[in-house]
């Protein structure tokens, strides 16, 4: 099942550590090929469930991948090898098996308010960036 938009990241749109990410992201986007989305989004909410995320994503940064769903450790992995160098050599992490990798991930997301911060509302996006965003 395709997604609206090939490449759309969500995530937690309240997570000092996941606005941050995202932020990170758009800077090294040349190409502009992201498009980004909370997962607070009544809209995105429904493209969960349709993939049956809907109860996996609190603690969950998703990245559909030419509308394929990629999650935890594996989807920040893809959006490193997308962005190219320096940071697709990031991806070179993809040897380290999946459960090592997401119980790493697991643990920061787990803490991530604690050590991080967390926002009282949905993180708004600069004008220039506007358009970047899934509303």
């Amino acid at each position: 099942m395709k997604s609206v938009h090939p490449n759309i990241i969500l995530f937690d749109g309240v997570c000092n550590l996941c606005s941050g990410s995202v932020k990170f992201i758009i800077r090294n986007d040349r190409k502009a090929v992201f498009k980004f989305a909370p997962l607070q989004s009544p809209i995105i909410q429904q493209l969960l469930k349709k993939h049956g995320l809907l109860n996996n994503t609190a603690d969950t940064f998703v990245y559909f991948k030419e509308g394929v769903a990629c999650i935890k450790s594996k989807a920040v992995l893809e959006v490193l090898k997308t962005l190219g160098w320096p940071w697709k050599a990031g991806y070179l992490f993809i040897i380290i098996p999946r459960p090592v990798r997401d119980f790493i991930y697991d643990l920061i997301a787990r803490s991530r308010y604690r050590i991080f911060g967390k926002m009282d509302s949905c993180m708004v996006p600069l004008p220039e960036y506007k358009s970047r965003f899934i509303e």
